[in-house]
């Protein structure tokens, strides 16, 4: 008890002396414009394209894929979304700078593209890569009171291979100091190594301001989450301003996806005893490690990477970051037993680090699609030779202390890779990455791996990522030096929520005149593959250490395999749909990933007028080995896995199951016999009745938002029949109004052939189902959203508190 009262009289009596430090998130005050001549006021994140309207002309291509084998240019009317993140946009705000401060700096955590930012009428700052954090000192271009701060962003056609969204989408810092402060960015914290019960903690930083004569030092104290002093070290300066300790941990609590424990690390600086400056960061005690012989580690313990890839669009939020949407996001991954995330192709929020951070979610941090070789004309190779290194400088300065990050990544399918020069590339990237944080390996994404392999490209990588091309897998394993490797990008499966194609056969690029792709999981890419195939490699080979499946959630943009259709503006390749509402797929990962509880999920629906008689085979995704299928109480037999078969390793599958309408119902045994299941899905009645379930991410019994002015709840509507059955099949128009303490945000279906905006507070149902946002105000109270279809002449409505 003793050390917690002295850790709190620390903090209260340091709290009076640190006045210097303010770190203020410049969230509202912004004015927005296209052109400059018309000006609205805008939050910051903000994304200007979002809004629509869709439209095959905005960023219209007519370009041939390499990465989908095409020899010939066709037109690609949705590749990049079909939205109008094209050309210029305009931000201004006042900034207002009190008296006091001697040291002024913005960080952009991300800003889309191209941004230079003028202070006062004077250019302070640019940075090309609209994914990368940037700071800049805008010290010499302010003074005390109110100044004028302008950024100015410009988007080229033909520069991404999907939705990159349009202006400031992430948060912008104003940190305030005195002249004596830490810098940014400098402070670096890793585990050295975990011995027995005592960890021991490297820590590195760096102040400025500081000179000879100055009697000052560095205090740097590990707080455990009740508050305790878990370890704490006062420090000399060097001449140069760095500071270099070490934390001795007496039984530490280890980061780990199945328990995220966070320390706070704090940062003082004093001169003599005043206080000048002062940082804190959540620190994670855990170590990471990749080797041939126990192939990736997390704590000394060996473990399989059960991973996805994540664009950054949240779908019908656009690109703006929201912190509720990311814990949805993260959260239902979890849920499906994923514990890892590959941040695809680009450089990650701070804020979705975060997230990763407290809810226990490894991540692959990213950072370009292409180097000097373009994909897209106006992509990053215009900047890859000036800029390269100072993006995977900043990429790791700013994210090196999250204990999520277990690996770095240099590029995705990266045409170097079949290049002279291409290896010397990759290991000067490598190189430096390893030079700012010597505690994690580098991997990169390959496609080409034959040409990877014979340049040595592929062998210079600490970690060979493989995207796809299993069937070059046992090659790797055997001629490359590392002894392993890894799926750096698997499956592409192509499915659309609660479409179900007949006759049901696997195939590669299939395509349909409705635009959608089947639920029964089996269509795939020319260049892809089904999970079961990735599985087989992971569960036989303990040289594969695991996999990020492309991809988690539906995306804006790349609507493979419809890239010449119209309308299609995202992807098909989700587990989730846009919306973040789950496909079947969802619990076929589920049933292999999550060890914690069972599975048992029949597909498809049972709502087939018209089909009656006709083969309509049923799929189980169940965790059991064994499962006996039930039509209107009549066995269609018990089945067991089987090994051998492709789909019937992981799958449950009776294939000559004839339609009849009432009610089918699986039941799923354990390798003993013993039941762990069952589903059932019936036939549907004509729809009576709307149900509404919200999702939010404050603690409570009850729906409920923080009243700060950026909370969302994200509210599932179902359409039913009147025994409360979902309608499959209904795609009736819905109308949202919001009254009370909140505000319509959004509303989203998953259909990737919908051209209906997203930010109008309507929308069809796409089979039976729909998502609708809504965001707190700063009021706290109560909001109230009702859900009308005037067609049937039903309405409901749904309480949500705001506090």
């Amino acid at each position: 008890m003793r050390d917690k009262i002295l850790t709190i009289a620390l903090a209260v009596a340091t709290a009076a002396l640190a006045q210097t430090r303010r770190e203020i998130t410049l969230t509202d005050g912004w004015q927005f414009s296209r052109d400059k001549a018309e000006w609205q006021t805008v939050s910051v994140p903000h994304d200007w394209a979002i809004s629509g309207p869709f439209d095959k002309k905005w960023d219209l291509q007519t370009v041939a894929i390499e990465q989908n084998n095409e020899k010939v240019a066709t037109e690609k009317s949705g590749r990049s979304g079909a939205l109008p993140w094209i050309g210029e946009g305009h931000y201004k705000r006042t900034l207002a700078i009190p008296e006091g401060y001697s040291k002024a700096e913005l960080v952009f955590d991300g800003a889309m593209a191209e941004p230079t930012v003028t202070i006062n009428g004077q250019k302070a700052g640019f940075w090309p890569y609209g994914y990368n954090a940037f700071k800049i000192d805008i010290t010499p271009y302010i003074k005390a009171g109110d100044n004028q701060m302008e950024v100015d962003l410009n988007n080229l056609e033909e520069s991404s291979r999907w939705y990159p969204g349009g202006g400031i989408y992430r948060p912008v810092t104003l940190i305030l100091t005195g002249k004596e402060r830490i810098a940014t960015w400098a402070t670096f914290a890793r585990t050295a190594k975990i011995d027995g019960k005592k960890a021991y903690i490297d820590v590195d930083t760096k102040v400025e301001g500081i000179d000879a004569t100055d009697k000052a030092g560095v205090e740097i104290t590990l707080y455990d989450r009740k508050g305790y002093v878990a370890a704490a070290s006062r420090c000399d300066i060097e001449a140069d301003g760095t500071v270099k300790t070490q934390l001795d941990v007496d039984k530490p609590e280890l980061w780990s996806p199945e328990s995220p424990y966070l320390y706070k690390l704090t940062t003082r600086l004093y001169k003599g005893n005043r206080l000048m400056d002062e940082q804190t960061m959540n620190f994670g005690i855990r170590t990471v490690s990749v080797t041939k012989e126990g192939g990736f580690q997390l704590n000394g313990q060996t473990r399989k990477i059960k991973g996805v890839c994540l664009h950054h669009d949240l779908g019908p939020l656009g690109a703006a970051i929201n912190k509720a949407a990311l814990i949805r996001q993260i959260k239902m991954m979890k849920e499906m037993g994923c514990d890892a995330i590959r941040t695809a192709h680009n450089m990650p929020s701070t804020m979705q680090m975060d997230v990763c951070d407290s809810l226990g979610m490894m991540v692959m941090a990213e950072s370009f699609d292409m180097w000097k070789y373009p994909k897209c004309k106006n992509g990053y190779c215009r900047f890859f030779d000036e800029w390269a290194e100072k993006d995977i400088t900043n990429l790791i300065l700013n994210h090196r202390n999250h204990p999520s990050i277990i690996m770095w990544s240099i590029g995705n399918e990266i045409p170097e890779q079949g290049m002279r020069g291409g290896a010397e590339t990759a290991k000067r990237l490598q190189d430096l990455c390893h030079k700012l944080d010597p505690t994690r390996t580098v991997t990169q994404g390959m496609d080409r791996v034959d040409n990877a392999m014979k340049t040595g490209f592929a062998g210079v990588m600490d970690v060979p990522g493989f995207n796809y091309r299993l069937h070059k897998y046992e090659k790797g394993l055997k001629e490359l030096p590392q002894g392993f490797l890894l799926g750096s990008e698997t499956a592409s499966t192509v499915s659309s929520r609660g479409v179900y194609k007949f006759p049901v056969d696997i195939a590669a690029g299939k395509k349909y005149a409705d635009g959608q792709c089947s639920g029964y999981d089996v269509e795939h890419c020319s260049w892809s593959n089904l999970p079961d195939d990735d599985w087989r490699w992971q569960d036989d080979y303990d040289q594969v250490i695991g996999e990020f499946v492309w991809t988690g959630y539906d995306y804006l943009g790349e609507p493979t395999p419809y890239d010449e259709y119209w309308p299609s503006r995202s992807s098909y390749f989700g587990i989730c749909d846009l919306a973040g509402l789950p496909k079947d797929r969802y619990y076929l990962y589920r049933s292999k990933w999550n060890k914690e509880e069972h599975t048992t999920h029949l597909l498809p629906h049972w709502t087939w007028p018209g089909r009656e008689g006709k083969v309509t085979p049923v799929y189980c995704y169940t965790d059991g080995v064994e499962g006996e299928l039930f039509v209107n109480g009549k066995s269609q037999g018990r089945i067991r896995k089987n090994k051998e078969g492709r789909l019937d390793r992981y799958r449950l599958r009776w294939n000559n199951v004839k339609y009849e309408p009432g009610e089918i119902k699986v039941v799923t045994y354990d390798a003993n016999g013993n039941k762990i299941g069952e589903q059932s899905r019936r036939t549907a009645g004509k729809p009576a009745q709307l149900l509404l379930s919200a999702e939010c991410q404050t603690a409570s019994q009850t729906p409920t938002l923080k009243a700060d002015g950026e909370d969302m709840a994200f509210v599932t509507v179902t359409m039913a029949d009147k025994e409360g059955t979902p309608c499959p099949t209904s795609d009736s128009q819905l109308t949202f109004t919001v009254e009370g303490d909140g505000a319509f945000q959004a509303a989203c279906n998953g259909d990737a052939t919908s051209l209906e905006p997203f930010t109008k507070p309507q929308m069809k149902l796409f089979n039976g189902q729909l998502v609708v946002i809504v965001r707190s105000t700063k009021q706290a109270g109560k909001l109230t959203l009702t859900v009308t279809d005037k067609k049937h002449n039903i309405t409901k409505s749904i309480d949500i508190k705001t506090i």
